[in-house]
Order: C-alpha cells, then sequence, then structure tokens
C-alpha cells in the first residue's frame, strides 16, 4: 500500500517539476514512510505538519514552494476533513470579533521579542520593505517608513493614528523625523511593552487597544499590516472606524498582503500554526468595504520586495537561532523556517501581493500626488 501511495506523491510532485529524493535544490528528501499518505491526505496541513515532525526535507523550501504554489498542486490533493472545516468556519463565522481580537498578539506577536529582536532590522520592522533602492534590510525598512510618511504629507505638529503599531517603529520614526505627534494601537502586550520603552522620551502613546474602541480625531491614520487580521466580517466596519477618527483633510495609509483569490480561504496550516483567525483581503474586499465611506487615491503594489523581505528574515533567524534555541525547540524551528519560506515562494511566484492604498474622505482638493 506504501507502494501505491509513494507513486501517486511522485506523479503528483514531478506536475511541479519537484522529484522525490533528487539531488537538485528544489526536490525533497523524505525520511518518513507515511509521508506519502499524509500528504496526499492532508494536503497543506499534512504537508507542513510532517516537515515539523521531520519527515522529509528540501535543501532551498523556497525554490520548492516556488514550483508547487506555480503547478497548483493543492488543486489535485484530496483535502483534510480540517482543512474544509477551516474554510467553513472562516465563510460563515465571526473569527475576528471583539472578544476574539487579543488572540492572535497572544498566539502570534507574543511568541518572544527575542524571536523578532533577531529576525528583524533595527528597527523592528515586521512588514514588507520598500526595495527600490535599497541594498539591506535596514534600508528597505526604512525606505518604507519614509515612504509612508511621504504619502500622507506629513507636517510637524499632526497627530497620527497607527492601527496595529508592532514594537512602534512607524510611530517611532514619524515622530523623530517628521515632528509628528502620534497614537499606537496593538493587541500584544509584548509588543505594547517593547514599543513604550523604544519611544520613550517622545510623543508617542501606545495603547493595548482594539481598533473597534477608538472615537478620537486624528489628522492621518496608518495600519501597516495589521488588516490580515480583521477579518471579512468585519472589513465595513473597520472602514467606518477609520472614517469616523479621520479629520476632512487627512489621509489614510492601509498596507495589506493581498490575495489574488476571491475564495477568502484561509492556508489551513498558516492559520493553524502562525496567524490564528487571520485571513488575506482581496481587491474586491478592499473596493467594497471602503465604498460610501472612503476615496481611494491611489493604489501601489510591491509584492515582489516581501520576497526579498522574507528572505533576509530567515537568514537573521538562522544565524541568530543559536542564541534563542534554547526557549523554542527544533519544532518549533522547522516551524519557523517553513513559514518564511513558504511565504517568500508564494511572494516570488506572485500568488500574493503588497499593497498600499491610500484613501480619503471625500477626495483631495486638485487630486492626490501619487508618491513611489
Amino acid at each position: 500500500m506504501t507502494s501505491d501511495y509513494k507513486k501517486t506523491a511522485e506523479k503528483l510532485f514531478a506536475l511541479a517539476d519537484v522529484k522525490i529524493d533528487g539531488d537538485r535544490p528544489w526536490d525533497i528528501q523524505v525520511y518518513n514512510n507515511n509521508f506519502y499518505k499524509r500528504v496526499l491526505a492532508g494536503g497543506s496541513l499534512g504537508l507542513g505538519e510532517s516537515y515539523m515532525d521531520g519527515w522529509w526535507d528540501c535543501a532551498d523550501l523556497d525554490q520548492f514552494f516556488c514550483k508547487v504554489i506555480e503547478a497548483r498542486l493543492d488543486r489535485h490533493i484530496r483535502k483534510d476533513p480540517r482543512a474544509l472545516f477551516m474554510a467553513i468556519r472562516a465563510k460563515f463565522f465571526n473569527l475576528q470579533t471583539s472578544k476574539r481580537a487579543f488572540q492572535i498578539g497572544e498566539r502570534h506577536y507574543d511568541t518572544g521579542n527575542d524571536l523578532f529582536t533577531g529576525m528583524l532590522d533595527k528597527r523592528m520592522v515586521y512588514t514588507c520593505g520598500y526595495w527600490k533602492n535599497a541594498k539591506t534590510l535596514d534600508q528597505a525598512q526604512e525606505a518604507k517608513l519614509d515612504l509612508v510618511c511621504k504619502k500622507l504629507g506629513l507636517k510637524p505638529g499632526q497627530k497620527i493614528l497607527d492601527i496595529g503599531c508592532g514594537w512602534g517603529s512607524f510611530i517611532k520614526f514619524a515622530a523623530q523625523r517628521y515632528k509628528v505627534k502620534c497614537v499606537g494601537i496593538t493587541v500584544s502586550k509584548e509588543q505594547a511593552e517593547l514599543a513604550r520603552e523604544m519611544c520613550k522620551g517622545l510623543p508617542v502613546e501606545i495603547r493595548l487597544q482594539d481598533y473597534r474602541e477608538v472615537n478620537e480625531k486624528f489628522d492621518h491614520i496608518v495600519s501597516l499590516g495589521m488588516f490580515e487580521h480583521v477579518g471579512v466580517k468585519n472589513y465595513k466596519e473597520y472602514m467606518k472606524v477609520v472614517r469616523r477618527c479621520l479629520n476632512d483633510n487627512g489621509l489614510f495609509i492601509l498596507h495589506t498582503i493581498g490575495s489574488t483569490s476571491l475564495e477568502n480561504k484561509p492556508d489551513p496550516w498558516i492559520e493553524r500554526y502562525i496567524f490564528l483567525n487571520s485571513i488575506l483581503p482581496n481587491a474586491r474586499n478592499i473596493i467594497e468595504a471602503s465604498n460610501g465611506l472612503l476615496l481611494m487615491e491611489d493604489w501601489h503594489n510591491f509584492g515582489a520586495d516581501y520576497d526579498l523581505t522574507l528572505m533576509q528574515w530567515f537568514k537573521n533567524f538562522d544565524k541568530n537561532w543559536p542564541k534563542i534555541s534554547a526557549n523554542y525547540g527544533e519544532k518549533f524551528y522547522r516551524m519557523w523556517k517553513y513559514y518564511l519560506l513558504a511565504c517568500a515562494g508564494g511572494f516570488r511566484i506572485r500568488s500574493n501581493q503588497l499593497w498600499q492604498v491610500v484613501f480619503s474622505k471625500d477626495g483631495v482638493k486638485g487630486g492626490y500626488n501619487s508618491i513611489r
């Protein structure tokens, strides 16, 4: 029976030009014969969980995922009932209610500041860098932060809201460089604690708060890498909060990973092990949610830059792993490596995008000047 599963798996992976026990960087080495049945039955979950368990390996996971995603092997694999359950749950239930809002902070962003300090740039920016003229991760992240400031047209003394402020990288940069006042909100206790320390002495307030609780006016609003946690059923309410809190002449920048699929289905492995209750928006979601509330002024896609960012994150994580390994263990290392390199492959093949969308409340008089 094992040989039948193996033959089927070999034919399947051959569609993506991946050979089992081959010698090319993107070929996979199988160490447990139960792998074949597990991946054929479990799809994304089976593939990821068997990797975490050490049942298979690959010299270059990012290249492997480029080939697998491009060949759409997911369409050929029978879905695990757990994956079907997750898809149904995401479609019919609101998994991102205010009562559940802090779960992603506890499960992902509170994992450990030592992990993220060793993985990210010096400013601790956990979103895509802007590599147009950059050669290092530090340069790419500073360029991205400055790009956002320029798109907003920040002026000294203005008050800015950062929805999902992380460790305070953007508001610290904006307060120092553009002399603005900032309020940052996050659902992660670990992020809030470190953000307050990093922004000490600046006109910055860090709150442990759900976005739905904010009810005050700001000159501009930014949200960098948080919209992925909002959920389809809450997109309209999210945009209503932005309109309620934005001054009449203010701008809002939505920086988010975007999906090319219209199905709004979470990846089962990513949803279970990395980003609980999260889902990627598509362009239609954003347009429909903002319609009648905000006017879109600009839409900038630099998704290919996330490949470069993720590869640098993995390089940093791998280099610094010996310093933190005692806190996490080998299975965590394999999980985190899989996460970073699978995502890099997805952005490289352009199955995922990175969008910066600029909105105004009722239109910029004379038109908005797009900045790149």
